[in-house]
C-alpha cells in the first residue's frame, strides 16, 4: 500500500494527507445499513493505514464498516459469516505463501459467492504475477501495494462498491422476476396474486435502488394493495407490514398512510411526497390498485418516469390474474352446481359434496400432497357421483335395498361419470373423471368397477372413497338411519387395507376433531 520513494513514515504522512482530501462522498444522512469491507492482511499497520483512509467513509449515504482478519483461515471464517460483504482487501502471502489465492477459492467455488468484490493487494508481486493471477483466479482487480496510494485505494473501493451495488440491483431484479415466472405457472388465485405482488414490490425495490436489504429492513416498506367494495386489502408487503398480507389497509396501516392510498384512489392517479409515494393503476375490468413506498428518498423525474411505465405494464398482468380469478371463480361454481344437482335428484343434500371436498382436501394436506395437488382434489371431489344423472330416479331413491339387478345398474354411476368428464383437457375435469371412476373400488381388489386394488387404485379415488363414506354413514339416507360416530370409527379400524388405505384410515381418525368442525361448518 505504500509509495515506493521515501520512508515508511514519509509514505504513511502522505496517505494521511490524501485522506483528508479525498473526503466522504454524497449526503450524511444515518443508514441502518453498511458496506462491509474485509482487510484481510498480516501486518497490522496495513489494517491501520486502510482504517485511516476509509474510516467515516460514506457511498451513496451508507458508511463503510471495516473488518479485519489477519491469516487466510481468519479471512475464509469471516466471509462465511458475512455473506453479504461487498468488498475483499485481500493479501496474497499471509500465514502462508498463497493464502490469499487460497481464499479466492474459497469463497468463488465453495461458497458460491459471485457477488463480492475481490481486490488482490500484493507486496511481492513475484510471488503471484498479474497476469498469471487475473487470469486464473476470479478477482476484481489486482494492485500492487507500493503503487496503491490513499487516492488509488480510494479509487478501487469507489469503483468495487458502484460494481458490488450494480449486481446486488441485478441479483434483485432476478429475483423479482422468479417471482411473477412463479405466478404465472401457480393456478390458484390467492397463491398467485401474492407471489405476483412481491415481485412487483422486489422489482420496484431494485429499480429504484430504495434499499439494499430491503426484504430484511424497516427502514423501507412497500405495500401491494387493492380495493373490494371500498375497503382495501393488502396483497402483499416488505419491510414493516410484511406481516399484514391479507388483513384490511385500515386495521394496521398508520393514517397518514391510509390518507395518501385514500388520495390516489380518490384522484386515480399516482402520487408522490419527498419520502414515499402511491402509484395508483386501474384495469380495464375496473379493479384498482396502489403500490406504496415509504421512507424512501426522494424520486427524481427519471424515478417517476420509470414507475409510471413499470406500473402501466404491471397493470395489464395484474388484470390477467384478475381474469384468471373470475375464470377459476366460475369454474369452481359449475363444479359444485354439478355435484349438488345429482345430490338434490338422489334427494340427498348439497352440502354432502362440500363436506367431501372439504374432508377430502384436509387429507390429501395430511397425507403429503402439496397444495396444488390437494386444491385440484378439493375442486375434483364434488362430482364423484356425477354419474348418478343417468340412473333411473325409480333405483337411485329407492327407499328400500336394491335387488341384485338394481344394484349392477346403480354401479354403472361410476362409468357413467367417467364417461362424462373423460374427455376433458382440464386437470380438474380428469381429476374428476378418475375419482368418479374409482370411489368405490376397495383397498383388498373387491370393490367396483374395475377390482383395483392397493394403490393401483388412484391416491384421489382412495382419499376420496374415505371422505365420502363417512359422510354418507353419518347422513340419513332415504334407505338407511344414519350411523353412530363410535360405530363408523369402529368400522374404519376394521376395513384398514380392507375397504380402505390404512395409512388414509389413520390419519383420517387422527383428524376427527377437524373433520367434525368441517361437517358443522357444512351442516344440512
Amino acid at each position: 500500500m505504500l509509495k515506493s520513494e521515501g520512508s515508511q513514515d514519509d509514505d504513511l504522512l502522505i496517505f494521511a494527507e490524501e485522506e483528508e482530501e479525498v473526503g466522504s462522498l454524497q449526503g450524511t444522512n444515518a443508514h441502518q445499513n453498511k458496506w462491509k469491507i474485509i482487510i484481510a492482511d498480516d501486518d497490522k499497520e496495513i489494517h491501520r493505514v486502510t482504517s485511516l483512509v476509509l474510516g467515516g467513509f460514506e457511498f451513496e449515504g451508507e458508511q463503510v464498516e471495516l473488518i479485519s482478519a489477519y491469516s487466510g483461515e481468519e479471512t475464509m471464517q469471516l466471509i462465511a459469516e458475512h455473506p453479504d460483504t461487498a468488498i475483499m482487501l485481500l493479501d496474497v502471502v499471509m500465514e502462508e505463501e498463497h493464502s490469499g489465492l487460497n481464499v479466492i477459492r474459497y469463497v468463488r467455488e465453495q461458497l458460491k459467492n459471485t457477488l463480492v468484490r475481490i481486490i488482490l493487494r500484493t507486496g511481492q508481486p513475484g510471488q503471484a504475477p498479474e497476469k498469471t493471477v487475473i487470469v486464473n483466479y476470479d478477482i476484481n482487480d489486482y494492485k500492487e501495494k507500493t503503487e496503491l496510494t490513499a487516492q488509488k485505494l480510494f479509487t478501487s473501493v469507489i469503483s468495487a462498491l458502484r460494481s458490488y451495488r450494480d449486481l446486488k440491483i441485478i441479483e434483485k431484479n432476478k429475483q423479482g422476476l422468479e417471482e411473477i415466472i412463479k405466478s404465472s405457472a401457480t393456478l390458484f388465485k390467492i397463491q398467485s396474486m401474492q407471489m405476483f405482488s412481491i415481485g412487483v414490490l422486489t422489482q420496484l425495490t431494485s429499480l429504484l435502488r430504495l434499499d439494499r436489504n430491503v426484504i430484511h429492513c424497516s427502514d423501507v416498506s412497500g405495500i401491494a394493495l387493492t380495493r373490494e367494495n371500498r375497503d382495501c386489502y393488502i396483497l402483499a408487503a416488505i419491510g414493516d407490514y410484511s406481516k399484514s398480507v391479507g388483513m384490511k389497509a385500515a386495521d394496521v396501516l398508520p393514517e397518514y398512510i391510509l390518507n395518501d392510498i385514500q388520495n390516489a384512489y380518490r384522484l386515480r392517479q399516482s402520487i408522490y411526497y419527498d419520502n414515499r409515494f402511491a402509484c395508483y393503476f386501474q384495469g380495464k375490468n375496473g379493479s384498482e390498485n396502489v403500490i406504496y413506498f415509504c421512507g424512501v428518498k426522494k424520486l427524481t423525474e427519471f424515478d417517476r418516469y420509470l414507475v409510471e411505465i413499470y406500473c402501466a405494464n404491471v397493470s395489464v398482468a395484474f388484470e390477467n390474474i384478475y381474469l384468471n380469478e373470475e375464470l377459476e371463480n366460475s369454474q369452481r361454481e359449475i363444479i359444485f352446481t354439478m355435484g349438488e344437482i345429482t345430490e338434490h335428484r338422489s334427494s340427498e343434500t348439497g352440502s354432502h359434496v362440500k363436506r367431501v371436498a372439504e374432508f377430502s382436501k384436509l387429507l390429501a394436506l395430511k397425507y403429503g400432497l402439496s397444495e396444488s395437488q390437494a386444491e385440484i382434489l378439493h375442486l375434483a371431489s364434488p362430482m364423484h357421483d356425477v354419474g348418478k344423472a343417468g340412473i333411473p330416479d325409480a333405483i337411485l331413491n329407492k327407499p328400500g335395498r336394491l335387488t341384485e339387478e338394481e344394484f349392477e345398474v346403480m354401479k354403472t354411476h361410476t362409468t357413467l361419470g367417467f364417461s362424462m368428464l373423460k374427455h376433458s383437457n382440464k386437470e380438474i375435469l380428469k381429476s374428476a373423471a378418475v375419482i368418479a371412476l374409482q370411489h368405490h373400488e376397495k383397498f383388498d381388489g373387491n370393490g367396483y368397477p374395475q377390482k383395483l386394488s392397493g394403490e393401483n387404485i388412484h391416491i384421489f379415488g382412495r382419499i376420496t372413497a374415505v371422505a365420502d363414506v363417512f359422510d354418507a354413514l353419518l347422513s340419513e339416507r332415504v334407505y338407511k338411519k344414519a350411523w353412530p360416530l363410535e360405530k363408523i370409527i369402529d368400522y374404519y379400524k376394521e376395513q384398514k387395507d380392507r375397504h380402505f388405505d390404512a395409512r388414509l384410515v389413520d390419519l383420517f381418525l387422527d383428524s376427527m376433531p377437524e373433520i367434525l368442525r368441517i361437517r358443522q361448518a357444512f351442516a344440512d
